[in-house]
């Protein structure tokens, strides 16, 4: 007899779900001899486990669990993919601060240089708290002060978008020198990181043009300024046209990594005049179909990758739902079903972010996705949760 689990509709209403007897996908790691990926760079944000019996505030003084954490980086590198640490999928700004950031950083660069990942590390301001007193001084100072402690312990940097400059910055000018005066400092390539307002409101107005068109074109100045210190870019707007756009413009030295997390599957296949490389935090969430895809791109096998990619866009859709900063409850929520965490708490409390409706859907999808790896643990637990809501069998 199968497994199935009562779970809650939008309504209020019970319907028994049974779950699929297809096998799970497969997850090729590199303990069985797997070579780094050949046709794509791709990086998964990663998210951290915090330590639920820290006797702490967990609003403001957030415990992580470093031992959960830093083994769900080694199955990231086991699958083949890199790691992009201290990322907004870190909830970096949104409960894990500069402090924090730096310890996870330090630690997470070491493991890497253990086992042999690849890895590069969010540098940004979010130690500055915005406000009228803020100068494009001060932004300059805390951009240097992040990039200086991940390129002092051996790390690449992904440059983040900064609140405070984006509270400060009187227009694109401000934008140029900044970014101009950090990539001349910088020892090697940097990733640029564009994050739309939907992932962070704060962020609204970016590059300081309010349309988004204008606002690239600002960014592609300041590549073209700076093309020997910039490797890539990853936008996060959710507008596929307009990553396609930015991707056709920029130096042939630059790469676009999509962070797109609604379109990816063909932005990442590309097209006649190019493609995208990854760096998306959906990728935590389907690591193991993301790293098999990448691989049957690597093959030539478009058929393949097609087939693995198609299920997990719905998946993706709905955990990056608005408000989208909450995606992260989701991503952690797959992380606990499958066993890389004994419990289902976030820092900051963000567990709460998602109703149990929008949990026991996306329950259903990464079922259907191939996404749970040990089917009789997911349903295990997703009872757990649902008893915590109320609902008993």
């Amino acid at each position: 007899m199968g497994l199935s689990v009562r779970l809650p509709r939008a309504g209020g209403n019970l319907s028994t779900y049974s779950l699929s007897t297809a096998e799970p996908i497969a997850l090729a790691t590199s303990q069985d001899g797997v070579s780094p990926f050949r046709s794509r760079i791709a990086y998964s944000a990663a998210h951290v486990v915090c330590d639920p019996l820290a006797d702490s505030d967990p609003l403001n003084q957030a415990q992580i669990d470093w031992d959960a954490t830093l083994a769900y980086r080694r199955h990231l590198w086991s699958l083949g993919l890199s790691v992009a640490e201290a990322m907004d999928t870190a909830q970096r700004g949104m409960g894990l601060n500069w402090a924090r950031s730096q310890e996870l950083i330090q630690r997470s660069l070491a493991e890497a240089k253990a086992v042999g990942g690849n890895i590069a590390c969010g540098a940004g301001t979010d130690h500055l708290t915005p406000g009228p007193g803020v100068t494009l001084a001060d932004v300059e100072a805390a951009y240097e002060e992040q990039c200086s402690f991940v390129e002092g312990h051996g790390g690449r940097i992904i440059l983040m978008a900064s609140r405070a400059l984006a509270a400060c910055a009187a227009g694109p000018d401000d934008y140029e020198r900044v970014y101009g005066k950090i990539l001349d400092q910088v020892s090697q390539p940097v990733i640029l990181h564009w994050l739309g307002d939907m992932f962070d409101p704060a962020l609204a107005g970016y590059w300081g043009e309010r349309d988004a068109d204008a606002a690239m074109d600002v960014a592609l100045r300041v590549i073209h300024a700076n093309a020997d210190k910039v490797d890539g870019i990853k936008i996060s707007l959710l507008d596929d046209e307009k990553e396609i756009r930015m991707r056709r413009l920029l130096p042939a030295s630059v790469k676009m990594y999509t962070g797109d997390d609604f379109n990816y599957p063909a932005l990442i296949r590309g097209d006649e005049q190019g493609y995208s490389h990854a760096l998306l935090g959906i990728f935590d969430a389907i690591a193991p179909v993301a790293a098999a895809a990448i691989r049957a791109l690597d093959a030539g096998d478009l058929a393949r990758y097609d087939a693995l990619m198609a299920p997990t866009v719905a998946l993706s859709r709905h955990i990056f739902q608005a408000p989208t900063y909450a995606y992260k409850t989701g991503i952690v929520f797959l992380a606990y079903l499958n066993g890389h965490q004994k419990h289902f708490r976030m820092i900051g409390g963000a567990e709460g972010a998602r109703s149990i409706v929008h949990l026991s859907e996306l329950f259903v999808m990464a079922d259907q996705a191939g996404l749970l790896q040990h089917p009789e643990m997911a349903v295990q637990r997703m009872k757990r949760v649902l008893a915590v809501a109320g609902i008993e069998e």
